[in-house]
């Protein structure tokens, strides 16, 4: 069907990421991958074009432009591009509107003009070694002294969490108030008593630096707090998880379909007893199945895309288009794997990278399981 979700200025701004991932970023990604991180003046180049966070305002150096349809089009070319150690989808999608949204006119005027320009790579540390989906149950501490917070605390498996300059670490204010307890602090590189520990080894996204962070008596002055009070933490990080949770989705799509295309070519060209994979019934009938689902996914998530650019995106839509995507796209990846037979199991093919990129796809921003129980207490059971 007729995608009519982009205009012409979304198709020239792709243009343009297209050819960086061709320039900048393709002929260099097996490398990075074997370094287990992505070199900080790739950033810098994106950002020269342009391509992180279009909602900053003029004045702190963006377009000051709330399009997440921008967003989209960078997600699908790295996906394209099969650049999956880029952490600007975090950069952009996940911290944008922290840094854009719950910061005063002091931090906007310091912090943005980096954030644009790929000087000041950002991060977010949630999850902990014994908190992950249970963002109440989080450990570390920020204890008021003076103009000052104390940070004390733990975080593990955070995205961009070696580059990062700029890392929003929730933390506890009060520990008694339950959701009402919990803040935010940015944690800028080089704080006394912030470290971070190994680049973790992970099944996949091998080029995307992964890491724990570590707080030891870190002074954060009250000037880096997002948010005019404490106690806002909960709820702010609830406000941002649907946009979180609906770029995870357009990841998922265009993971599928990238992985469908090429199987398309491949049982084009491949023979087994005496004519093309594609002669075989079977290999039509999985085909059409996958394509089927892909593009009926592909609609909901435009679908969910617009309403987020209208300011209509539900939680419950973000978690149905989450979980379902995110499972279709292990399940499409899986079935092309099978129909590639032994060469799918050789990491030289994209659907073996994608296989293995894609399953952590349904555990981070939210599990499945999570965002089934977000749709379940809808109900009003």
């Amino acid at each position: 069907m007729e995608r009519t979700l982009f205009e012409e200025e979304h198709e020239l701004f792709r243009d343009t990421v297209r050819d960086f991932m061709s320039r900048e970023v393709i002929p260099n990604h097996a490398q990075w991958e074997k370094d287990g991180i992505v070199p900080r003046e790739i950033w810098k180049k994106a950002g020269d074009l342009g391509m992180f966070a279009m909602s900053v305002p003029e004045e702190h150096g963006g377009i000051g432009i709330t399009d997440f349809r921008f967003n989209v089009v960078v997600i699908e070319e790295i996906i394209r591009a099969g650049a999956s150690g880029l952490g600007f989808g975090l950069h952009n999608d996940v911290m944008a509107p922290y840094f854009v949204d719950l910061t005063n006119d002091e931090q906007k005027a310091r912090w943005l003009p980096g954030f644009v320009s790929g000087e000041l790579i950002t991060a977010i540390a949630m999850t902990e070694p014994g908190a992950g989906s249970d963002l109440q149950g989080i450990r570390t501490t920020a204890e008021k002294d003076g103009d000052d917070y104390v940070l004390n605390g733990q975080k593990t498996f955070i995205t961009n969490g070696i580059n990062s300059d700029l890392v929003v670490v929730v933390a506890k204010t009060d520990p008694a108030a339950g959701a009402r307890g919990t803040t935010l602090f940015v944690v800028e590189r080089g704080m006394p008593g912030f470290q971070r520990g190994r680049n973790l080894d992970k099944v996949g996204l091998k080029a995307q630096d992964t890491a724990e962070l570590f707080f030891e008596n870190v002074r954060v002055p009250s000037a880096n707090r997002l948010g005019p009070d404490d106690g806002q933490g909960f709820f702010q990080l609830m406000a941002n998880l649907p946009q979180e949770r609906l770029s995870i989705a357009v990841v998922a799509v265009a993971a599928a379909e990238a992985v469908l295309a090429t199987t398309i070519d491949y049982c084009r060209n491949r023979q087994a007893f005496g004519r093309n994979l594609g002669g075989f019934q079977n290999t039509r009938f999985v085909l059409a199945e996958l394509t089927t689902e892909v593009e009926i996914a592909r609609l909901f998530v435009d679908t969910c895309v617009t309403a987020l650019s209208a300011g209509t995106l539900t939680p419950v839509d973000a978690a149905k288009a989450k979980w379902w995507t995110t499972e279709l796209q292990n399940k499409v990846i899986d079935r092309c794997l099978q129909l590639h037979g032994g060469y799918g199991y050789m990491t030289e093919y994209p659907v073996a990278k994608a296989w293995l990129d894609a399953r952590v796809q349904t555990i981070y921003g939210g599990t499945t399981e999570i965002m089934k129980e977000i749709i379940g207490r809808s109900f009003g059971f």
